[in-house]
């Protein structure tokens, strides 16, 4: 075996040794950027009561509408002639309606309708909305002519009445409905995606980037749509409340879904004789709670998340 020679130089020379330290297995790393920001943003949305109890509802409405079939008692369509208008009783928590349906079963199933509804709306309009804003207040000139005057005319239509004409021309049905409601439900969110990013277009970050060559496909999704989403996020939520009441009020004026679809705005729209009938507001107070329950969910859950993400109270703890 051949040792390594001795260190030459004189007794009093030192070897000097270089020691590299291992890295610490468990040692945490640090949380990345987009951790720390819903972390912030999580720390101030739960300072709001009302926005957790709103997050709570909409939890529960969703769990609803995914679980429907193995909560209702019966079937939310079938039909008993012979036991109308029934009172609250043990067979019948919420008694039944007009047409002898159990009415807890009906407003169940009336929950997953209008989270289809409310949430599918909302998403479709958001996804439509942020797009064509987006490419109007990037590319302005006239792209942005075009794309806003193509808004102007539809937000020139009342949404109700709006949507009664696409639901006459296409026929009662869910589908309808939803497609009714996005049409007159995107200007709003491309308006707001547009403002916020003709704010941000000249900002000094967005500058450089494209400094340094990036494209305006990259700078638009990775610099200006995280930071101009918020506002649009938030009226996203608070318009759920109303794509709900516009579902209802179509259904109220049977211009929605069809009659024998247990829908909230139908089941009141069926009680209406039955208003000032004694022992008979059942039929219509378990509906209007069930709409008043829903908006307020989502208008507390749209409140807390303006707080949350409003940029002034970025940083402020």
């Amino acid at each position: 075996m051949t040792s390594l020679p001795p260190p030459t130089g004189g007794s009093g020379d030192q070897m000097t040794a270089l020691v590299v330290a291992p890295a610490d297995p468990t040692q945490e790393q640090e949380p990345t950027r987009a951790q720390g920001q819903f972390r912030d943003i999580w720390t101030r949305y739960k300072r709001n009561r009302l926005a957790l109890i709103g997050l709570v509802g909409v939890i529960l409405l969703v769990l609803l509408a995914i679980f429907e079939p193995f909560i209702t008692p019966y079937d939310p369509f079938e039909q008993n002639l012979l036991n109308t208008t029934a009172p609250p009783s043990a067979d019948h928590l919420f008694g039944t309606d007009v047409l002898g349906r159990d009415m807890f079963s009906a407003l169940i199933y009336g929950t997953r309708l209008a989270v289809i509804v409310g949430l599918g709306t909302m998403l479709m309009s958001l996804i439509v909305g942020v797009a064509l804003g987006a490419l109007a207040g990037f590319s302005r000139g006239l792209t942005d002519s075009v794309i806003m005057r193509f808004t102007d005319i539809f937000l020139a239509f009342p949404l109700l009445v709006g949507a009664i004409v696409v639901v006459r021309a296409f026929g009662s049905g869910v589908l309808p409905v939803v497609i009714a409601l996005v049409i007159f439900s995107w200007p709003t969110s491309a308006r707001l995606m547009r403002g916020q990013t003709l704010a941000l277009r000249e900002s000094e970050y967005v500058e450089a980037a494209r400094s340094i060559g990036a494209s305006n496909a990259r700078i638009v999704t990775r610099h200006i749509l995280p930071n101009a989403i918020a506002p649009v996020v938030v009226y996203a939520f608070t318009s759920v409340g109303v794509v709900i009441v516009a579902m209802a009020s179509l259904s109220f004026l049977g211009v929605g879904v069809p009659a024998d679809v247990p829908e909230w705005g139908r089941m009141i729209s069926q009680a209406y004789s039955f208003i000032r009938v004694p022992d008979k507001q059942h039929l219509w107070i378990f509906p209007a709670l069930a709409i008043v329950f829903t908006t307020l969910a989502f208008a507390f859950v749209a409140d807390g998340l303006r707080d949350a993400l409003d940029p002034k109270l970025r940083g402020g703890h």
